[in-house]
């Protein structure tokens, strides 16, 4: 038991360590100072500027950056549902695979371009190499920069600066943070035993004489900008669970570590931004208390276990859907951190959680800040900070300020819509798939996990992260169509408002500090966005949650007691 709480501990040690270099490093890097990458990296992004005609010192208005989002988006989209559907006559494909149905190929491409990466194929037995790393590949580079790009134009306009130019941001996040991260993780990888090469699979003869196919493929470089990037997609259809995707407790380590890395050290460049480094720590914070408890509840949940398995076989923990090779304290941890930053990667099968996991995961996604997704979900936390300055403003009969700018109409109506897409996107599907158990959900568990299945499903999708529960029956033409909708709401709608948002503060004028200012780098006011993050969070998907994990804990418990 200690032991696992023991790796759990030390992990989120080096997590604390690291967070302030990294922070520090993307400030600098999207303040435009000197870093050591300017020598090489300056001359690669002038030749990309060059041949992309971007104008790199042109400024973008908050409508100007959303549209070169969406444009963009919709051309990398359009390029690799195409490479999908012709890749029966494209090279890099060993096996010879054939064009996937035209409903995955669009659902595919529409997850990895949202940087959710869904999964509804399994990667080794439905995509070829080159759609793994011309497509795939591409995306998780591309819809991971589109995120962080948003990211930092959100915190600029909330610091009363422009907005900047999305094309120059999207290249600065690929060659200044997600590129050079991703070559060494990749090499630390193929080192730790991650295999990376062009062959096809390896026919090998059993003890029994029948003949078994093992796949590989280039998967190292895949795999570290998978993590990386919070984009969660396998190279196999177990994900991280495989052994050539994830081997030892090595890779383990470092594939968790590269999950929370950026999102975490975002929180510290926003305090940088604004020139208070202290409510950023303090953010930190409150956010890793918060993904504490969640990791709390779950690994004891886990470590617990069924009391019906443990009467009958004295089970303890909850091993079924466990990699054995990182056991019930990695997986618990993985689930909540692959949740909580929208990665969506697993290492082992969150279907198999005990029903606090489930919980967890699912609190995660609806909340979309702890710690969110790409840098989509760093600006969730600061929604959550406006709209908590203007609760306490009514409160003391104050307008609400915050960052010295006042928070008006415009800025509530737009916040209002980032919060209100979500629940949006997931409970209609959601309710409308239940509706027809027999014909549309596809749920291969009865009662309340069976509920929990498909509510995770469009949560999934809505929020960006792409795990699911697996043994959902989802490949079809009604959950490829529904949750391509999902992902697309989930992505763009809040992007647009979160542009907007920012726009409009950077056009305020500044207001001059007085005493009777509302601080937003106190203990007791973030104390405040904590429970109002709770609040809006929780309730808004209450229901969703009695009806799923939480009858189930009376559910197990009433069994176990009869």
């Amino acid at each position: 038991m200690w032991q696992g709480f023991f790796q759990i501990a030390l992990t989120l040690l080096i997590l604390v360590v690291i967070t302030p270099f990294l922070g520090r490093y993307m400030a600098r890097v999207f303040l435009k100072q000197k870093t050591l990458l300017d020598p090489v990296m300056g001359v690669v992004e002038r030749g990309i500027y060059a041949l992309g005609g971007v104008r790199a010192k042109e400024e973008m208005t908050g409508w100007q950056y959303a549209r070169a989002v969406l444009y963009s988006n919709l051309v990398m989209g359009i390029f690799v549902f195409l490479i999908f559907m012709f890749q029966g006559i494209l090279p890099l494909n060993p096996t010879s695979l054939s064009a996937p149905s035209w409903d995955l190929a669009l659902h595919t491409a529409i997850s990895f371009t949202t940087n959710t990466n869904q999964q509804h194929y399994s990667g080794e037995t439905t995509y070829s190499y080159a759609s793994q790393m011309l497509a795939l590949g591409f995306l998780m580079f591309t819809s991971t920069a589109t995120g962080l790009a948003v990211a930092i134009a959100f915190i600029r306009g909330l610091t009363g600066r422009s907005l900047g130019n999305f094309y120059v941001d999207l290249t600065v996040s690929i060659t200044r943070i997600l590129l050079p991260i991703s070559i060494i993780g990749a090499v630390l990888l193929l080192m730790a035993g991650v295999p990376e090469t062009l062959n096809g699979p390896v026919i090998v003869t059993t003890l029994e004489g029948t003949t078994q196919y093992i796949a590989r493929g280039p998967v190292a470089h895949f795999e570290i900008i998978k993590e990386l990037g919070e984009n969660g997609g396998g190279f196999f259809g177990i994900n991280s669970a495989h052994p050539y995707e994830n081997p030892n407790a090595a890779t383990n380590l470092l594939e968790i570590i590269a999950m929370v890395c950026i999102p975490a050290a975002l929180i510290i460049t926003y305090g940088i931004f604004t020139g208070n480094k202290k409510q950023g720590w303090l953010l930190f914070w409150m956010v890793f208390i918060i993904f504490v408890v969640l990791v709390g509840i779950t690994s004891v949940g886990e470590y617990q276990g069924n009391p019906l398995v443990n009467n009958l076989i004295g089970q303890q923990p909850n091993l079924e859907g466990k990699e054995v090779r990182f056991g019930w304290a990695q997986t618990a941890l993985w689930a909540v951190l692959t949740t909580g930053t929208m990665c969506g990667a697993v290492n082992g099968m969150h279907d198999s959680l005990m029903p606090p996991g489930g919980f967890s995961t699912l609190f995660n996604m609806f909340v979309q800040m702890v710690w969110g997704g790409q840098g989509t979900g760093t600006a969730y936390l600061f929604i959550y900070l406006i709209l908590t300055v203007f609760v306490t403003g009514l409160m003391v009969g104050r307008t609400p300020e915050f960052l010295g700018r006042k928070i008006e109409k415009r800025e509530i109506v737009l916040a209002s819509v980032i919060l209100l897409v979500h629940p949006i996107a997931v409970l209609i599907p959601s309710a409308i798939t239940l509706a027809f158990p027999e014909t549309l959900a596809g749920i291969t568990n009865p009662g309340f996990h069976g509920i929990s299945q498909v509510v995770y499903e469009y949560t999934s999708a809505a929020a960006n992260n792409g795990s699911g529960f697996e043994g959902l029956e989802d490949d079809t033409l009604w959950w490829n169509l529904s949750t391509s909708l999902s992902l697309l709401a989930g992505r763009y709608l809040p992007i647009i408002a979160l542009l907007l948002l920012a726009d409009s503060m950077a056009n305020k004028q500044p207001v001059p500090e007085t005493s009777g200012t509302l601080r937003t780098d106190t203990v007791l006011f973030t104390g405040v966005t904590a429970g109002v993050i709770l609040i809006l969070g929780v309730l808004t998907f209450f229901p969703v949650l009695a009806l799923g994990p939480i009858a189930e804990v009376f559910q197990i418990a009433s069994a176990a007691q009869s």
